[in-house]
């Protein structure tokens, strides 16, 4: 039988960088609010006693997420710092892509086109500073919206978004319409044009 801290782990662990409201974790759980703030706190100091653990629970405007400890800062810096094209994963790229051409977009707009979950990839994006986050979407759960950042215009040596490769009619574009993925399409066509601007 699963553990009531188990569900509330779990269920944060899913929410990724969005995070998940009290309202949602009693209302996924069975639990009244109180008891859920219970089990967030015992998650808390489970974490913080663990010198062996690099997570720990935070909480912004009502809602709950796991994140790296800070005392790990200088690491993930060392990790993430300048990326280069091969660092960055098909994964990393089809969701760069979507949010390049469909932005603001969502984290479960994302994943509709994409078809997987998109929290870690997103998060990724988010240290490279290739996106960010751009308000709140007004419907329910009030999803965080991302878009493209400055970094990523340099990244691909583009001035403006305007300057991004026009993408073919597409219905939806969705990935994989006409045999041609959107990443692919997006990776292809960016590639192309730097080395066009490299050879005037």
């Amino acid at each position: 039988m699963l553990s009531n801290l188990a569900k509330v782990e779990s269920l944060l662990f899913v929410s990724g960088s969005e995070g998940i409201s009290l309202q949602q974790l009693a209302e996924c759980t069975g639990m009244l609010k109180p008891a859920v703030k219970d089990q967030l706190s015992c998650l808390q100091n489970k974490y913080h006693n663990d010198a062996d653990c690099s997570i720990e629970v935070i909480s912004t405007e009502d809602r709950y997420r796991i994140a790296t400890k800070k005392d790990f800062a200088f690491l993930l810096k060392r990790y993430f710092e300048e990326p280069s094209m091969t660092a960055l994963s098909r994964a990393s790229l089809e969701t760069l892509a979507i949010v390049a051409y469909k932005q603001p977009v969502t984290r479960v707009q994302i994943e509709e086109i994409r078809g997987v979950q998109s929290s870690g990839t997103l998060r990724k994006l988010l240290t490279y500073n290739l996106i960010s986050e751009k308000g709140r979407l007004d419907a329910p759960g009030k999803p965080i919206l991302y878009i493209t950042t400055e970094s990523f215009l340099d990244y691909f040596n583009l001035k403006k978004l305007a300057d991004l490769p026009p993408l073919p009619e597409k219905d939806g574009m969705q990935l994989g319409d006409d045999g041609q993925d959107l990443m692919e399409l997006f990776d292809q066509t960016l590639q192309d044009e730097k080395q066009r601007k490299e050879s005037v």
